[in-house]
């Protein structure tokens, strides 16, 4: 499943991305642009724009109720039936994350704190940022777990 979101939804393609399914996102892209990368790229738009609805003919536009980011999220799983996938994908640039081989190869890029206390770390291939597992990611999965997992609350209809 790809995705390119339009520049209201940024925050929602950050977690899309953390929750490892690609998703294009550029802030001042404009509306031509985005449906040029989606129908390029097979992408499905994600969208709070509703100029899109108008457009006939692009099957691949998605409108986003919600406002809020973990209602996207959930309306977006719940559209198009997804689970987790793995690996994960960079929040900064959508790039692949790989386990990191050794500890020390990440020391100078992470906080002591996170060093010494955390023991396994991602790294983008494609920017160098690297990933651990904090509170805020476990948190995350948490409240969607049951979601991905095929559980309640299965979200919007597809328009």
């Amino acid at each position: 499943m790809h995705f390119i979101a339009d520049a209201m939804l940024g925050r929602l393609a950050r977690w899309l991305r953390l929750l490892g399914f690609d998703t294009l996102y550029y802030p001042h892209i404009r509306d031509s642009d985005l449906l040029k990368f989606a129908l390029r790229d097979g992408r499905y738009i994600l969208t709070r724009d509703t100029h899109f609805l108008g457009i006939k003919n692009v099957p691949t536009v998605t409108f986003i109720h919600s406002n809020e980011p973990l209602k996207q999220v959930k309306e977006v799983i719940g559209i198009f039936g997804l689970k987790e996938a793995m690996p994960g994908r960079c929040a900064r640039c959508n790039g692949i994350l790989r386990e990191v081989g050794t500890k020390d190869s990440i020391r100078d890029e992470v906080p002591e704190y996170v060093f010494l206390n955390c023991s396994n770390f991602l790294k983008c291939r494609a920017c160098g940022n690297v990933y651990w597992e904090g509170t805020h990611l476990r948190r995350f999965r948490t409240m969607l777990g049951g979601i991905l997992r095929g559980g309640e609350d299965k979200g919007a209809a597809k328009k």
